[in-house]
């Protein structure tokens, strides 16, 4: 028998706590029809100063009621997964602006094979979400999507249904207000079936508790810092590439403006130089990070600039001999630049130029050939542990004997 557990965080919600338990006992019979044959309420109120606890404990047993010390919304959440008892778990505010009845809907989907279903307000319903915060959901929504790589239309949405078993996957989850962000966020890169079902929502009556700015700032660093502990090269290279683009757009403008007649514009070519140096850097670091995070998840991430699991040919081979190559082009510069005297101010008005292009030149192939080499070790270390149970494979493990450890082993002979 499949059990829905609904919790409820609850702040100082004694105007329509009482309406948001009735809707949700209400979806019982409707649950039924899709084969949720139980229904577990938990209202958890987390520190309320008026009379929230009071009006549900009017629905007790019919509602389980905890109450706690004020731990914010992913604090009285995550009260309420530890106290729940159903195979599926779901959770909505207190004010009435999600609709409980679109439960067995989303519960249908978990039902068909999704990890995480995800009420959408930004997926066409009717929806009377305020203007700014509308804007603010679209800005975080095509955030995730540009860092998980996978399209997502509502980031912070918090009426969704999720499968019990997926928990240890997405933990640890934050205990303030960007619970959903960060949820939604660990999903994708963690490969979960994440669904996003069509829902009304009607704006609270009152005043809101989210704070646009600071909370919005919140959501961006959840988002960003979540998304770098799975695949910093989709952050990292993603800038790095950026640089790198726009140093060759600049050199090319460079080029094609320039006059004849005109002195070259060193000190422009060297921002441009500059660019393409930290561009490099930004990548090498991305590649290397990502290494080092795959060695702590156990199970297949996301992980990638462009693709769902890597760049197609990995970049990083070719780190060695272009870093060689970098190097080579350093040195070559300088002997050239020192050969015609271009490193002499009485000769050249730039005479700076040759030899800072040589410096960073060399450190930018130092930068290759490290990453190279780096990628190669964790890239060994990331393996390690699948090829040794392979060569295991069908080897009975035998302990050794104490106390003989120092004998020399003995063989025989045919």
């Amino acid at each position: 028998m499949t059990t829905l557990s609904v919790v409820i965080p609850a702040y100082n919600e004694e105007d329509g706590i009482a309406a948001i338990v009735e809707r949700v006992l209400a979806i019982r019979p409707a649950l039924a029809e899709i084969g949720v044959a139980g229904l577990e309420c938990i209202v958890v109120d987390d520190g309320s100063k008026d009379r929230t606890a009071e009006i549900v404990r009017r629905y007790v047993p019919e509602v389980t009621l905890i109450t706690q010390q004020n731990k914010g919304y992913g604090g009285a959440l995550k009260t309420g997964f530890r106290t729940a008892r159903g195979e599926l778990l779901a959770f909505l505010d207190a004010d009435s602006t999600y609709p409980p009845e679109y439960f067995p809907q989303l519960c249908s989907v978990a039902l068909d094979g999704a990890d995480l279903v995800i009420g959408s307000r930004m997926s066409g319903s009717q929806s009377e979400m305020p203007l700014v915060r509308r804007v603010g959901n679209f800005i975080f929504a095509n955030l995730l999507s540009l860092v998980s790589g996978v399209r997502i239309s509502d980031s912070a949405s918090g009426q969704r249904v999720l499968r019990r078993e997926i928990l240890p996957v997405i933990y640890p989850l934050p205990d303030t207000l960007d619970f959903t962000p960060a949820m939604s966020t660990r999903a994708l890169h963690e490969e979960l079936n994440m669904v996003e079902v069509p829902i009304p929502y009607k704006e609270r009556s009152g005043r809101s508790k989210l704070s646009v700015i600071k909370d919005g700032l919140r959501f961006f660093k959840s988002i960003v810092w979540t998304a770098l502990t799975y695949n910093p090269v989709r952050i990292f290279g993603g800038f790095g590439a950026t640089l790198l683009l726009l140093a060759v757009l600049l050199v090319s403008v460079l080029l094609v403006t320039h006059q004849p007649a005109t002195p070259w514009p060193f000190p422009l070519f060297f921002g441009a130089l500059v660019l393409a140096v930290g561009g490099v850097t930004l990548y090498t670091t991305g590649t290397s990070f990502s290494y080092i995070v795959k060695l702590f998840h156990k199970r297949p991430i996301r992980q990638g600039l462009l693709g769902r699991r890597g760049n197609g040919r990995k970049i990083e081979r070719h780190y060695w001999w272009l870093g060689f190559l970098s190097m080579v082009l350093g040195v070559g510069t300088y002997i050239v630049a020192a050969a015609f005297d271009l490193t002499n101010p009485a000769v050249m008005q730039a005479s700076w130029f040759a030899p800072v292009v040589s410096a960073l030149l060399v450190l930018t192939g130092v930068q290759l050939v490290s990453a190279w080499g780096l990628a190669r070790v964790l890239a060994e270390l990331s393996v390690r542990d699948g090829k040794t149970a392979e060569d295991l494979n069908g080897i009975a493990s035998v302990a050794p004997t104490p106390g003989k450890l120092d004998e020399q082993p003995s063989y025989v002979t045919a």
